[in-house]
């Protein structure tokens, strides 16, 4: 039993990894495609949420089951998964891959913590300052200096972020995920085409620009995503959502060996105070619940 418990922990481990490098690659490969103009945002959206869809239908057949799910993603899931990709792709024309990751991971936090309020949560006081803590951090990083980002990147990373954690919340009850995903990725196709005619008079790629689309969404999208399910099985919900605060931290590294990008003092400060807050709330609402546990064992008792 201990040795098969290892094993499950080196493999969660070794899975966790790959889709936490898979994700940052996903903020350094559309960077470096659109900060070298190799490709225009709407092309790199069509390529990556096409390839992204054929890798994952692909790997969908081959590991096709015999117990069958009634439902398969949905059409309000697929909009939100494709309204991501096109504000990222967007944003990353702008903005840096370090700064670019942070507000996206923010705004994914910040949109899955207020909607858990809106549906009835109440916050003790440490979320709270946890939120005011990453609150003040994006209006630190969006103070006007020679380092803030542009209005534009922001916006549309905000937007990127906040339809990543809907979509993410949609997808919290799913009893088959992958299949979802997989279909999911499917229905943003509609919306790829009309994209794809709108944006062809705008138009313009390279080989190189090209190949960093289909490798983000072909590798880091649908073979990232795939291992992340595997991933889950062996994380609790506040690992899974700790861990992934690592993602804009390794952005940042990829940024700076991949294209020589600089960690500036506000980057620095302002990510502190967003990912500690974040990391406050997330903390505190399992330090509570375990509180909770603790003193229904001891009424019980």
């Amino acid at each position: 039993m201990t040795s098969k418990h290892g094993v499950s922990l080196i493999k969660t481990f070794i899975f966790t990894g790959f889709t936490l490098i898979a994700f940052a690659a996903n903020s350094v490969l559309c960077r470096m495609a659109l900060g070298e103009k190799t490709i225009d945002a709407n092309s790199f959206t069509v390529l990556r949420l096409l390839s992204g869809a054929i890798v994952l239908f692909v790997i969908l057949k081959i590991n096709h089951k015999k117990t069958r799910s009634p439902v398969k993603g949905s059409w309000f899931a697929g909009t939100m998964l494709f309204l991501y990709a096109v504000t990222f792709s967007i944003a990353y024309t702008t903005l840096d891959s370090g700064t670019g990751a942070i507000i996206l991971f923010g705004s994914v936090q910040i949109t899955m913590i207020s909607l858990s309020i809106i549906s009835g949560y109440r916050l003790h006081i440490i979320e709270w300052i946890g939120v005011l803590g990453a609150f003040t951090g994006f209006v630190y990083l969006v103070l006007p200096g020679a380092t803030s980002p542009s209005v534009i990147g922001f916006s549309f990373m905000t937007i990127a972020g906040i339809a990543w954690g809907v979509y993410t919340l949609k997808g919290r009850d799913s009893v088959h995920p992958f299949m979802d995903t997989a279909h999911n990725f499917l229905r943003t196709i509609p919306f790829v085409m009309v994209l794809a005619i709108l944006a062809i008079r705008n138009t313009h790629y390279t080989t190189e620009g090209i190949l960093l689309a289909l490798s983000s969404g072909s590798i880091a999208s649908g073979l990232g995503y795939t291992i992340w399910y595997k991933a889950l099985s062996g994380l609790s919900a506040t690992q899974a959502a700790v861990v992934q605060l690592l993602v804009p931290v390794i952005v940042a590294l990829g940024g700076v060996i991949f294209l020589n990008e600089e960690i500036t003092l506000h980057l620095t400060l302002s990510a502190i105070m967003i990912l500690g807050g974040i990391l406050m709330v997330v903390w505190g609402q399992y330090y509570f619940v375990y509180l909770k546990l603790i003193r229904k064992r001891r009424i019980a008792s």
